[in-house]
């Protein structure tokens, strides 16, 4: 919309401004009320238009912004200057017009330098620094020879928008003849050489002649809209339907029936199973496509064409005989070939009698009993398939028990699930003993301190609690047996009674008189008395080393022990942080991190959760 008002742009309000030196009056809300005034009346026609200073009318019904001039225009009034062609524009150049390259031959060969020409090749249009020829060792300032042609003068080419965007910009159309000629050389040398040949060989003519006339029998190989491009063979994509036919989705409305694909106008399944596929028009494309001869021809076609990639050219429709006899004598060759390996392989290793087996009907134990089952899986008609016993008993509980043993399973023992009974061969009291807890050791006389401890502590079944471990010894127990092993390897053993000191001198007295077969029987005692304090040493230091490892193996059990009850309760803070809400979650800014140790990673390894583990759902239990 124009304004009667002046706009006055910015560097003439500066203008003014230091003419003046005041600030611009700034126009009031009266004078805007009268412009707008008068902007509506010109709208209405019932005041003249505002004037260009061209004298020509501006339309009151042109938007505002553009109407509007841009500030840089300087217009004191209201025009529409700047939506009309500038003189920039009345200077761009052509279509035509564009750089002209090479020298100018047109003009006569000049023989004498000018004055103001290149030093080096003489000509006008360039200095001796902008020289592209090679520098000459007299140049042609003093040797006045070969003085170059001048090269064009290049006009000031001004392009608009789509000239500068042109990609055929300066493209000369006659360089493309130069491309016609060559291609035209190359076909009337082909033609020649063609010509030569069939002078020497006349039979060739005909064999031409014949390849001609069978460019058109194939049809296949013809470039068709609507065919995918193989390099092997052109398969056609379409599947179209003549449109009097009736529509495939119309044959049965019911959504439940055969699945129609609209993508590519498919319906592969019957739509109307409960009639008979003979009378019905329509009895899906896999009845179609795998009925009759279909599968022969459907194989014919697949030879045809690896034949016609292995360069026999052989069709399915011009030579179906050709084909035919060709995939006879292939299958025949096949055959042959496929016995002499099978026979050369039977000579060489051997084992023929393994190849008469019975039919596949009798090794999958096929019958012809008729089952039907429902949704759920139950038996409707019919007998089901018989379970295939082992040779071991099987169902067969003891005690009064519903369930085998290993059926249960909690806190790392087995037991029966039908009383949740840990203790093997015990007899069956149903749900009492779940209620009563038969299986757990009771905890009715413990302290509320010794019951906590065994929380804590991994539980242990009551068939190992029957034989309990020995109590390991303590550190002082350890010491003095240490002692007593040290005085008796050091001190002599004292004899047995008989043989004591007090009458070690009546035995050597008597020695004399005795005979030699009780000589050879106290040597032999004495033998085996050494041989027995011997193995007591033995013993006495694999006690020792036994009493040594369970007083370090309990003390690792403490550890571990400690360890998964801090696994545990690491486990359960995990568990109610995730089911909190994720706003009222803790930091966990302070939280220290360091190496675990051996205990904490075995804690670890034995509280993890196996998601594969077929016994979870009895753990979680």
């Amino acid at each position: 919309m124009v304004s009667s008002g002046s706009r006055l742009p910015l560097s003439m309000l500066l203008q003014t401004k230091e003419a003046t030196d005041e600030e611009p009056r700034k126009a009031s809300r009266e004078d805007w009320r009268k412009a707008k005034e008068l902007e509506e009346a010109r709208k209405a026609g019932n005041a003249p238009a505002a004037v260009d200073e061209e004298g020509r009318d501006i339309n009151p019904h042109i938007p505002q912004y553009i109407s509007a001039a841009p500030w840089y225009y300087n217009t004191a009034g209201p025009t529409l200057k700047h939506q009309r062609p500038q003189d920039d524009e009345k200077q761009r150049s052509g279509v035509d017009e564009w750089y002209k390259r090479g020298v100018d031959t047109s003009k006569p060969l000049v023989t004498k330098y000018r004055k103001g020409a290149c030093e080096n090749c003489g000509a006008m249009t360039h200095k001796r620094v902008d020289c592209m020829e090679r520098p000459r060792k007299v140049g042609a300032k003093f040797s006045a020879k070969q003085i170059a042609h001048d090269e064009f003068i290049q006009p000031n080419i001004v392009s608009d928008y789509d000239g500068k965007r042109d990609r055929w910009a300066g493209y000369d159309p006659a360089n493309h003849r130069e491309i016609v000629e060559e291609y035209l050389k190359i076909e009337q040398a082909k033609r020649e050489l063609r010509a030569q040949k069939l002078k020497e060989n006349p039979d060739l003519a005909e064999e031409e002649d014949e390849e001609e006339g069978d460019e058109d029998r194939y049809v296949d190989e013809v470039d068709m809209p609507g065919t995918k491009v193989d390099s092997k063979q052109r398969i056609t994509v379409r599947n179209l339907r003549i449109r009097e036919d009736t529509a495939k989705y119309l044959r049965n409305l019911d959504p439940n029936s055969a699945y129609y694909d609209p993508k590519t106008r498919s319906m592969r399944d019957n739509p109307t199973p409960q009639m008979n596929p003979e009378e019905t028009e329509f009895a899906g494309e896999n009845f179609v496509r795998y009925s009759g001869d279909i599968q022969k021809h459907a194989q014919a076609q697949l030879f045809a064409w690896e034949a016609y990639g292995k360069g026999v050219d052989v069709h399915v429709l011009a030579e179906p005989t050709k084909l035919e006899l060709l995939q006879k004598e292939y299958e025949k060759k096949k055959s042959q070939f496929k016995d002499e390996v099978k026979n050369k392989v039977l000579e060489q290793y051997g084992g023929e009698e393994h190849l008469a087996v019975p039919p596949k009907a009798l090794l999958l134990a096929q019958t012809e009993n008729y089952v039907e089952y429902s949704r759920y899986g139950k038996i409707i008609k019919g007998q089901d398939k018989p379970i295939i016993r082992s040779r071991y008993e099987e169902d067969v509980y003891i005690n009064n028990h519903t369930t085998v043993w290993g059926s249960y399973w909690s806190n790392g023992c087995w037991g029966y699930k039908c009383c949740e009974s840990m203790i093997k061969n015990s007899y069956c009291v149903g749900e009492n003993g779940k209620a009563a807890g038969t299986g757990n050791p009771s905890t009715e006389t413990e302290t509320s301190g010794e019951a906590a401890a065994e929380n804590d502590a991994p539980k242990i079944c009551p068939e190992n609690q029957a034989k309990p471990p020995p109590p390991a010894p303590p550190a002082d127990a350890l010491i003095s047996v240490e002692k007593q092993s040290q005085q008796s390897a050091t001190h002599a053993p004292l004899p047995p009674e008989g043989t004591g000191g007090d009458n070690s001198s009546d035995s050597k007295s008597d020695s004399n008189s005795e005979p030699e077969d009780t000589k050879r029987d106290r040597k032999e005692s004495k033998k085996s008395k050494k041989k027995r304090k011997k193995e007591k040493k033995r013993q006495q230091r694999r006690e020792e080393k036994k009493l040594r490892k369970k007083s370090e193996g309990k003390a690792e059990k403490d550890k571990l022990q400690l360890a998964l009850a801090a696994e545990e309760q690491s486990q359960r803070r995990a568990a109610e942080l995730l089911r909190q809400d994720e706003r009222k979650r803790p930091y966990n800014s302070m939280y220290d991190v360091k190496a675990p140790t051996e205990e904490e990673i075995e804690a670890y390894m034995m509280k993890r959760r196996r998601e594969e583990d077929p016994m979870l759902a009895f753990m979680d239990k």
